[in-house]
């Protein structure tokens, strides 16, 4: 028997540490290589590894929302193979683990850890939404590779036990701890240090979309398809930054410099079981109508189904922001960090309005902006806002060069 030391492998873009989002295993399974072992968190997506060799897990480098650096040891297996090559860091750490392991009892048989066949194989977002929904994804059938249990299987188990299966309600209510880890704290601290360090400058105007929204249900009925009105919107935006060129602008705090971009780069939040991402729609300036809405709809699906791309969360230069038919009023987004701005969309509701001295109904939706007061001057970006309503209202205007 020997040891193999798995050490946290470099995992991109420079990456020097990351966060235990997930153990697979547990001390005492037994792995065959390539089996998933575990999900480490970056700042930019959530990075499944697998088990370079097969063996049993002597131990662990840590729980969930740990962060291991770049390097470290993150997994000590036994293995029947030869020994690995003996660097200070890998002999430190097996000394400490057998140290470890020699001052233990053995397990009794109710202490044993249970064998691997009773782990179950499925995704962070599944385990999550099994755990709030109450289940035991033991009973849950897995149409994965090798039994893998996937969304669906777990939306299907929840859909069957609705229409008959007893529910499991807990005997008295109970507080539920739920650490602070993964995506949700990544959003946590970049929220917290764009509150912090940047003084929004928040704008709101009303925008009668009744022309564009017209002009949408025409194109809907022309293509059979639906098209929503953030790409109408992204493009003005590109439009209005070609004369507000201090909007679409990152501000590089180590050097003190203000970067402008020529380049527009759309960043879209996008609400994901996991909490909130922003893809990244590249070269929007360059992008017709349909172009743009399908890229739209390409990068945010694959930031719920978590097949987006490390680069394409990364390098946006100006954020659009919306909740849809949740949008309300009046919202407040928080800057993106390094971004100097962030529209934000609001719902879109029917309501009187004076037309003309007269009482008429239109389309009316709101814009909610903010801007980084220290780059963005007020009148600046209101007039930006200005522009681009002015767009919205005389749609065939976006559309000019």
């Amino acid at each position: 028997m020997s040891e193999y030391i798995f050490k946290l492998p470099d995992l991109g873009e420079g990456t020097v540490e990351s966060e235990i989002a997930e153990w697979h295993v547990a001390v005492g399974d037994q792995v065959s290589e390539e089996d998933i072992i575990g999900t480490m968190m970056t700042d930019k997506a959530a990075v499944e590894l697998s088990s370079p060799v097969s063996g049993r897990v002597v131990s662990l480098a840590g729980d969930p929302g740990d962060v291991v650096a770049v390097g470290a040891p993150l997994v000590v297996f036994e293995t029947d193979g030869t020994a690995v090559a003996d660097t200070p860091v890998e002999r430190e750490s097996r000394e400490t683990t057998t140290a470890a392991r020699a001052t233990e009892a053995p397990p009794t048989a109710e202490e044993s850890p249970a064998p691997r066949k009773n782990r179950v194989a499925t995704s962070p977002v599944v385990r999550r939404l099994a755990q709030e929904a109450g289940v035991d994804l033991r009973e849950v059938t897995g149409s994965g590779p090798g039994g893998r249990i996937k969304r669906s299987d777990l939306e299907e188990f929840l859909e069957q036990r609705g229409n008959g299966a007893a529910k499991k309600t807990p005997r008295e209510p109970k507080v539920t701890e739920i650490k602070v880890i993964g995506v949700r704290r990544m959003i946590a601290e970049r929220m917290s240090t764009a509150k912090r360090e940047i003084p929004h400058f928040s704008y709101v105007e009303e925008v009668d979309i009744t022309k564009l929204e017209a002009l949408r249900q025409h194109l809907i009925g022309k293509k059979e398809e639906k098209v929503t009105l953030l790409p109408f919107i992204g493009l003005a935006l590109v439009r209005a930054l070609q004369e507000f060129p201090q909007c679409n602008a990152t501000y590089d705090k180590d050097r003190n410099v203000i970067l402008r971009h020529g380049a527009v780069h759309l960043g879209i939040a996008t609400q994901t079981p996991d909490g909130l991402k922003v893809p990244v729609v590249r070269n929007c300036e360059s992008r017709s109508l349909g172009n743009l809405a399908a890229e739209i709809r390409r990068v945010s699906e694959a930031a719920r189904n978590n097949s987006i791309k490390r680069d394409e969360l990364t390098g946006s230069t100006i954020t659009i922001t919306s909740l849809g038919r949740l949008g309300g009023i009046v919202t407040t987004p928080v800057i993106n960090l390094p971004e100097v701005a962030i529209i934000g969309i609001n719902r879109a509701v029917e309501r009187p309005v004076v037309v003309d001295g007269q009482i008429t109904i239109r389309t009316m939706m709101n814009l909610s902006s903010s801007f980084d007061h220290r780059f963005v001057d007020g009148y600046d970006a209101a007039a930006m806002i200005q522009s681009i309503k002015d767009m919205l209202e005389h749609p065939a205007t976006i559309f000019l060069t």
